[in-house]
């Protein structure tokens, strides 16, 4: 008998318990339990590097995830070097709305702020 423990790649994005209460509102308004918040970089952007954040019901071979009290953050494993460390907040202010991410390994980011390298 042969006995396999597949572990699941994990990585070091942090989600902030107000950006997952904000994915967890978004999931029940949608009425979907089988979607994961998903986090990836993309070519692209005056900088060369675009972040990219959307809901997945996919998990791909070579997914990294995490579970933050029921909120899962997948990343795919060629994002995974390039978010390492990263956190993911949720403002809700007069000056900005939105998911920002805090990236440690972004050498520097254009003016508008939505790309990095």
């Amino acid at each position: 008998m042969t006995v396999t423990n597949e572990a699941k790649a994990t990585h070091e994005v942090e989600l902030s318990s107000t950006a997952a209460e904000k994915v967890r509102s978004l999931l029940q308004q949608e009425g979907r339990d089988d979607l994961r918040l998903r986090v990836a970089v993309q070519p692209g952007g005056c900088s060369g590097l675009i972040y990219q954040l959307y809901f997945d019901e996919r998990q791909l071979d070579g997914d990294a995830v995490r579970d933050y009290d029921g909120v899962e953050v997948i990343v795919d494993r060629m994002s995974v070097p390039y978010l390492g460390g990263s956190t993911i907040d949720f403002a809700d202010t007069i000056e900005k709305q939105g998911f920002t991410i805090d990236n440690p390994n972004a050498g520097g980011s254009c003016a508008c702020g939505d790309s990095f390298h």
